[in-house]
């Protein structure tokens, strides 16, 4: 359990971070900031279907796209299993008495 100390700490870093980031998104548009982030995001996936690289580059466009589409497809999928069960787990929970 953090120390109150800890607390504050992380309470006046979180806010230093804040600020930076404000400051970097008054200064660069925020497609600047994350391009190198999803460059990275498409090479993860044109490496997973194509590791040799001897795909034709359309074809491993193509693949890429649709394992982009299936990665995406996966996470709606989990989501919508989380929050089915949780729906369901919170219908079964006894009401909260009222004392």
């Amino acid at each position: 359990m953090p120390s109150e100390h800890n607390a504050q700490k992380n309470g006046r870093l979180a806010l230093i971070g804040r600020i930076g980031a404000y400051v970097s998104h008054s200064r660069h548009s925020s497609s600047e900031l994350t391009a190198n982030a999803r460059a990275a995001f498409r090479t993860k996936f044109e490496l997973e279907v194509d590791p040799d690289g001897v795909l034709d580059p359309e074809e491993r466009a193509r693949r890429a796209e649709q394992a982009r589409r299936a990665f995406y497809a996966r996470i709606a999928y989990k989501s919508a299993e989380a929050r089915r069960k949780r729906a369901s787990s919170e219908r079964r929970k006894p009401p909260k008495s009222r004392s």
